[in-house]
């Protein structure tokens, strides 16, 4: 398995959502939290098993929450490019790459 490495932008996100969840209701942040390290696990262990984007990218919608994990398989790891929230802009992470 190849590493995972996480995008400093990308790992914002995932703190900012977390704290947001959690100001809703307590625990709910850190369920998201970690339901998003779980759907990166997979992402590590079999990343072509998710759709292929744009630019050589691929994404990993998660399940109960409303996000999109959007990563690309690189020779030496797998770079988390952004936890996209469905609701934001449509390709505001791509610049990263």
């Amino acid at each position: 398995m190849k590493p995972v490495r996480i995008d400093p932008e990308a790992e914002q996100e995932l703190w900012d959502s977390v704290d947001f969840y959690e100001s809703r209701e307590a625990g709910i942040g850190m369920e998201f939290e970690r339901e998003a390290r779980e759907a990166v696990q997979e992402i590590q262990i079999d990343p072509q098993r998710f759709p292929a984007g744009t630019k050589g990218t691929r994404r990993l919608v998660m399940q109960r929450f409303p996000f999109i994990i959007h990563f690309a398989k690189l020779p030496d790891a797998i770079w988390i490019l952004a936890f996209a929230h469905t609701s934001r802009k449509p390709g505001y992470w791509q610049r990263r790459m």
